[in-house]
């Protein structure tokens, strides 16, 4: 504090010396007065009207009357005594003589002054300006040290995150470990002739834990760990994000070993030469400076480069080929242990009344990855704390599963008795004809009340995790989605617009079983269509027709024809079980709300 009090006053003394300075030497000095001409000062002594004369300097005569108080000043030539002057001028000796002429030797204050006032504001400023570009450079003023890595070091003594906070992804774990081990016993490995990776590329997902993994290596292997985002790399200024490499690979190999994470690396790792127009632009140098970095480490220095993205297509091919980023680590959405162990994870720490059962959580979330989960019991956390409870519940966490998938209620929103009636036949549909038909997934809640954008919901729940998709199972998912339309049909004799979601949704399964999974019967085992991306975007911005027309009329026929036969399917599972769908329906208008078991009681 001390310290940083004296650097301060210091820095307002030399602004307040630097001010005054630079007011003295631009406020007009003092100007010496003109005075009497030396020849006018000739007169008045042969008039005897002088009383004395004090010589100062070499050329300044102060004069001083007898009947006046007045004083006069006069100049004369340098380098002349002012007698011989007066002499010259006509004045005899007599007259001298009674003058009291003096000399006065000349200070030093005036000419000290006026070159202090000239050196000063130059030596002032200059010291102010060194001083302010060493406290900019020296600590957390990053005014102006552009080309300085941004990279935040954590030292590893006292770890965070461990392997034991990471769950739902083993085989990456393990993949990783070998770094671990590494870092904690290079020799092992050396005396076996073996070259740890330079790089490891952490591939998955948004939310999946990439940053977390990499923070939990850090943990594990206790050596100091850099962290830094690939968009701090780039700034507006040319040359900064090359700079900022070289000094972050600098810091790096001093603290070896360590670790060097880079999030999101696709920001400064993109396919070369895929900018606007083509041009070398700043990402790209950058990118060619971490390029030389990695490739130009040392073979005894233990520095190893992390690097998280979740689009590792569009990166480019030198960054990803052997000796820079050697192995590739895939973080994928958990399956249903995974989930489970996550949620176990998330849970700890947290009062759980006796009914929570994460498998049952677990089954009920696919597709949900860590971040998705860690939301979940959050959000579970907050119902329960807005319903003044002292514990999370069961009916908390199925309520937060409902709020992650489709949104808060909108119990504000006011629906008409004919509306609501519309609605409840709607979701009716969709779940009797995904309770018939055996490929859907078991329905495990119909709800009428608006949720998010939706007037009602239809939630169907897979048992197990599934990696491949029957053509089989895909008809009856088609016949499930217009399952709602078609009761609207049969009940109203009418449409409504509530069906667009799942119409959207139908057309582009059915689409893609015929252009891409080669499913249609007619058409045969082929794909159609080229999916072109741009690679600076990092998104697809078309398709490419490689098929005629008369293929493209094809396409249209069988994706028709899909459409119809599963709204024929449909059509007749209401319309044999229309006492069922009655019975859905009149409950839903009733309670809004119908759970897995009484919906399985209404059929039995």
């Amino acid at each position: 504090m001390g310290s940083g009090w004296f650097r301060s006053g210091f820095v307002y003394l030399l602004i307040l010396v630097a001010v005054a300075a630079l007011i003295f030497s631009i406020s007009p000095q003092s100007k010496k007065p003109e005075g009497i001409p030396i020849t006018q000062l000739a007169e008045e002594i042969k008039a005897g009207k002088v009383k004395r004369i004090t010589v100062t300097g070499d050329d300044s005569l102060k004069i001083e009357y007898r009947n006046k108080k007045e004083v006069a000043v006069s100049h004369k030539e340098s380098g002349v005594g002012a007698i011989e002057i007066l002499r010259d001028l006509g004045v005899t000796d007599t007259q001298l003589a009674a003058v009291n002429i003096e000399y006065e030797p000349p200070g030093n204050w005036g000419s000290w002054l006026t070159i202090l006032g000239s050196v000063l504001p130059v030596l002032v400023v200059g010291a102010l300006f060194y001083f302010l570009i060493r406290q900019a450079q020296s600590g957390n003023n990053q005014a102006l040290s552009f080309g300085k890595s941004r990279a935040r070091m954590f030292t590893g003594d006292k770890p965070t995150v461990t392997f034991e906070d990471v769950a739902g992804v083993e085989e990456a774990k393990e993949e990783l470990q070998e770094v671990v081990e590494f870092l904690q016993e290079p020799e092992k490995f050396i005396s076996l002739g073996a070259r740890i990776p330079k790089g490891v590329l952490l591939v998955g997902a948004p939310g999946t834990g990439k940053t977390l993994m990499a923070k939990a290596v850090s943990g594990e292997a206790g050596v100091p760990f850099f962290s830094i985002s690939g968009s701090e790399f780039v700034e507006m200024f040319v040359g900064v994000g090359a700079s900022r490499v070289r000094d972050l690979f600098d810091q790096a190999k001093r603290n070896s070993p360590c670790i060097v994470f880079v999030d999101e690396i696709d920001a400064v790792g993109r396919h070369r030469g895929a900018g606007l127009g083509g041009s070398h632009d700043e990402r790209e140098q950058t990118l060619n400076q971490i390029l030389v970095e990695m490739d130009g480490f040392e073979t005894d220095t233990n520095v190893i480069l992390l690097a998280a993205t979740n689009r590792p297509d569009i990166l480019d091919p030198a960054l990803l080929r052997p000796g820079r980023f050697d192995r590739r680590v895939v973080l994928d959405r958990p399956d249903m242990n995974g989930r489970k162990a996550i949620l176990e994870v998330h849970m700890q720490g947290k009062p759980l009344a006796a009914d929570v059962d994460p498998m049952i959580l677990a089954k009920q979330t696919p597709g949900f990855v860590g971040a998705d989960i860690e939301n979940l019991v959050n959000e579970a956390a907050l119902l329960a704390a807005r319903r003044n409870k002292k514990a999370i519940g069961m009916e908390e966490f199925q309520e937060a599963i409902e709020r992650v998938l489709a949104g808060p209620e909108r119990k504000s929103r006011l629906i008409s008795d004919e509306e609501k009636e519309i609605i409840a036949y709607h979701e009716a549909g969709h779940a009797l004809v995904m309770t018939v038909l055996p490929r859907c997934d078991p329905v495990h809640k119909v709800s009428i009340i608006s949720r998010g954008m939706a007037l009602g919901y239809t939630m169907p729940l897979p048992e197990d995790d599934r990696y491949l998709q029957h053509r089989v199972k895909f008809k009856d998912e088609l016949a499930g989605l217009l399952g709602g339309r078609t009761a609207e049909e049969l009940i109203f004799e009418d449409v409504t617009t509530g069906a667009a979601n799942d119409l959207e949704r139908a057309t582009r399964i059915a689409r893609k079983m015929v252009t891409e999974y080669g499913m249609s019967e007619k058409l045969g085992p082929m794909t159609f269509g080229h999916k072109e991306e741009l690679v600076f975007l990092g998104r697809e911005i078309g398709e490419q027709r490689n098929y005629s027309e008369a293929v493209a009329q094809e396409i249209d026929n069988e994706v028709r024809s899909l459409i119809e036969e599963a709204h024929s399917r449909a059509k007749e599972v209401l319309t044999t079980y229309k006492d069922k769908l009655e019975a859905i329906a009149g409950r839903l208008v009733e309670v809004e709300t119908i759970e897995a078991p009484e919906l399985e009681a209404l059929f039995a």
